[in-house]
């Protein structure tokens, strides 16, 4: 779950890859994937797509007990929003889930108005302004 994400975790992140355009998605899934590798398009073993990933910098150190590196996979499932606009997630969002335009190399992201499925409103969208939900 995104919430239990650590920002230490995420230190060593040099580049976020994009996979596909994450401008008409309200949210994406991530997860922290122990991988074999710092680089590179992981192996995707989950239904649905993976949309990204996380590159690590050359000082991050691989796990001592399994020479895994930990790095974050943006994914959605076939239920997902993009996918199923009326479907379970028409209004909320998984708690994994987050606001793609808030998440940065080493930045978690967070949920939105956006995300969570609600209208912003009219003076928000004329501003360019998006809450984030707590």
């Amino acid at each position: 779950m995104s919430a239990l994400i650590e920002p230490t975790q995420l230190a060593h992140e040099v580049e976020l890859v994009w996979l596909e355009d994450i401008e008409p998605l309200d949210y994406v899934r991530q997860s922290l994937d122990r991988l074999p590798t710092r680089r590179g398009r992981p192996a995707y073993h989950r239904d649905g797509r993976m949309v990204g990933y996380a590159v690590l910098g050359p000082k991050a150190r691989s796990s001592r007990a399994s020479g895994t590196f930990l790095r974050r996979v943006f994914w959605l499932l076939p239920h997902d929003r993009d996918g199923r606009p009326d479907g379970l997630y028409t209004s909320g969002a998984p708690s994994e889930a987050v606001d793609p335009r808030t998440i940065k190399p080493g930045i978690k992201g967070y949920k939105t108005q956006r995300s969570e499925g609600g209208p912003e409103s009219a003076a928000m969208r004329e501003l360019g302004i998006t809450l984030p939900i707590s």
